[in-house]
């Protein structure tokens, strides 16, 4: 049976998966929610429950509604420790700032 896909779409396929397993985004079979751009100023949020990938300001409401969709499908606590982490790994940029003022706005249901 014939495919409806293009050689090119597939092999867009293949070199997407393939880059999962061993990409930037994927740490020990863990995905990465929060990819720091600009010094902490703006972040690539993953969000697994769309499967959707977004470039937001870290100080934004956008920003802040994707990590609390993210937090109510149950990823607050990942969430929370890839901020940590961040924080730790860059400490000029922010990101013990930018955790603290979704804490405030209650993203995380607390």
């Amino acid at each position: 049976m014939a495919s409806n896909t293009s050689k090119t779409a597939r092999a867009s396929v293949r070199a997407g998966q393939a880059g999962a397993a061993g990409g930037a985004l994927s740490v020990l079979g863990e995905f990465k929610y929060v990819i720091p751009l600009a010094d902490g100023k703006f972040a690539y949020v993953r969000n697994l429950t769309n499967g959707k990938t977004n470039r937001l300001r870290t100080d934004s409401d956008a920003f802040a509604e994707e990590i609390r969709i993210l937090a109510a499908a149950g990823h607050g606590t990942k969430i929370r420790a890839e901020f940590a982490a961040l924080a730790a790994s860059q400490p000029g940029h922010g990101w013990d700032t930018t955790e603290k003022r979704l804490i405030e706005a209650g993203v995380f249901g607390e």
